[in-house]
């Protein structure tokens, strides 16, 4: 028999992960408050969901991760950074990230699922430190970038973007350094496909994401 869906009221309360769907979805409603998100991204928990729709808050099973020295750079991508064409920042414009984001057209996506409220509860969760981008600049120019949750030991990627050609793979390459330079364990990449294998990411068990979440 399918578990029930958990239905947040105004409580800062999550059921644990292993109560999610066979679909990952763990519960519905709330809201996007700093205090929710931080207990949710801690409790190995994110909120993903279109516009139209409650907010929807999943913990996949398996979860996609990157172990940080299995990233994987192509030859050729080495050979553009050495070129140091773009100029790259570290939380500098966290706005401007996660807006282009939501405007950047992605294949097989009609909409985006980064409105307007999840623009201003990111935006709340870096102004406290807890989010973080990397920007990537060309002729002063931002042509790219990524963001995401940043839990100490673990970050937790949530989008990103280009306007030029490889411009993402960039701020990846370079993200992954920052956290091997600072000593995390991993990077959360959340759900499988197919741009994240080619970089080295893979999938784990809920179970190992959640033991690695949870220890020091």
């Amino acid at each position: 028999m399918p578990l029930p869906i958990y239905l947040l009221d105004s409580g800062l309360y999550f059921p644990p992960v292993d109560q999610a769907s066979r679909e990952g979805i763990l519960a519905i409603g709330g809201d996007l408050s700093s205090e929710r998100l931080i207990i949710a991204y801690k409790s190995g928990i994110f909120p993903w969901f279109n516009a139209a729709e409650p907010i929807i808050w999943w913990a996949p099973n398996p979860r996609m991760v990157l172990f940080l020295d299995e990233l994987k750079v192509s030859k050729s991508m080495k050979k553009l950074i050495d070129k140091k064409v773009f100029k790259i920042t570290f939380n500098q414009d966290f706005r401007a990230v996660i807006e282009n984001c939501k405007k950047i057209e992605r294949n097989g996506q009609s909409d985006t699922w980064i409105s307007n409220e999840m623009i201003d509860a990111y935006c709340n969760l870096n102004q406290i430190g807890k989010a973080k981008s990397i920007e990537v600049w060309r002729n002063e120019e931002l042509v790219g970038g990524l963001y995401g949750v940043d839990l100490g030991n673990v970050f937790c990627g949530e989008s990103m973007f280009s306007k030029v050609s490889n411009a993402s793979k960039i701020a990846f390459v370079y993200l992954v350094d920052y956290l091997k330079n600072n000593n995390y364990k991993l990077l959360d990449c959340q759900v499988y496909n197919d741009h994240l294998a080619s970089l080295g990411c893979r999938e784990i068990s809920r179970n190992d994401f959640m033991e690695i979440l949870n220890s020091k």
